[in-house]
């Protein structure tokens, strides 16, 4: 397995992503959406993880039209202040569409198997959803995303397979929205809803604050059974 930053072509402009490659040089494809600390250790990690596993893992830079290469850690005060206002000033709309460039690039490269599926978290997770109404992914799965509550008029559009971790004590995602989470996509054929009552937002980042290995291990054994029925 081989890590490495690339240059992606979307609609307006250049941006960086970083690439894991399986050891075998071959597999289906994944989009890694990043949480708001830009691509980071943590989604480096996540890449590298995935292409042991056989996949070919590649993490955009979706805050590059804001302040390209954000590299930051949820370790410090000063860093979350940053990460807040990143969140704030990220337009998704935008974000969607670097995503499907991301996608298209995926697919076209020769260690691709064609099969391009995408998986994010927090922010990432709501990008994940909206990847799942908005573009051609095969498959794509979101651990905890933010303000999927607001956009449930667009799950009309799912027609690939949709997964979702949700956080029962998530502070960034109510039990309201959840509820309206569950009344607006159980009912879905391609969507599946996963919930861990007990566990806070990030449950699943490895040294978070709310890191909960056993509940990150089933999520994450879920995730990959997922990918790999659908991508193959």
């Amino acid at each position: 397995m081989s890590g490495q930053d690339i240059r992606i072509t979307g609609p307006a402009g250049d941006f960086s992503a970083y690439l894991a490659t399986p050891a075998s040089g071959k597999g289906p494809g994944i989009v890694v959406l990043q949480e708001i600390f830009g691509v980071n250790q943590v989604m480096r990690d996540r890449c590298d993880a995935l292409a042991e596993q056989g996949f070919v893992a590649l993490c955009p830079d979706l805050f590059w039209r804001i302040e390209p290469g954000v590299d930051i850690t949820d370790k410090t005060k000063e860093e979350w202040d940053k990460a807040f206002s990143l969140m704030q000033a990220f337009n998704p709309e935008t974000g969607v569409e670097d995503i499907a460039a991301t996608i298209t690039h995926l697919r076209g490269m020769d260690a691709c198997t064609g099969k391009v599926g995408a998986m994010g978290y927090c922010l990432g997770g709501l990008l994940a959803y909206l990847t799942a109404t908005r573009t051609d992914s095969d498959a794509s799965v979101g651990y905890y995303g933010v303000s999927i509550s607001d956009r449930l008029d667009e799950a009309k559009n799912i027609t690939k397979p949709l997964m979702l971790h949700i956080a029962g004590k998530d502070q960034f995602v109510p039990p309201e929205a959840q509820s309206a989470m569950h009344a607006g996509l159980d009912d879905h054929p391609q969507v599946t809803l996963y919930d861990y009552p007990e566990d806070d937002h990030a449950f699943a980042r490895p040294e978070g604050e709310h890191y909960n290995e056993k509940s990150a291990a089933l999520a994450n054994q879920r995730t990959r059974d997922f990918l790999k029925t659908h991508l193959g």
